[in-house]
């Protein structure tokens, strides 16, 4: 489980500052904490779906893109 998260983690970061997007641009899209986001890049949060989702959103990629 450790390995997913760390992927997710490190997909996250590459698409977001790829696309110029700010771990702050995603904490007031989705209303969390900015440690939130920055555990998760740093594959030290295991997210839900649901949350898994709206990052996908927010960054305007598909969750299956987010994830591979």
């Amino acid at each position: 489980m450790r390995n997913e998260a760390s992927k997710l983690g490190k997909n996250l970061k590459r698409i977001r500052t790829a696309k110029g997007i700010t771990q702050g641009d995603i904490v007031r899209k989705l209303g969390v904490g900015r440690g939130f986001i920055s555990n998760i890049e740093n594959g030290k949060a295991n997210p839900t779906l649901s949350t898994i989702a709206k990052l996908a959103k927010a960054i305007n990629v598909s969750v299956l893109e987010l994830m591979k």
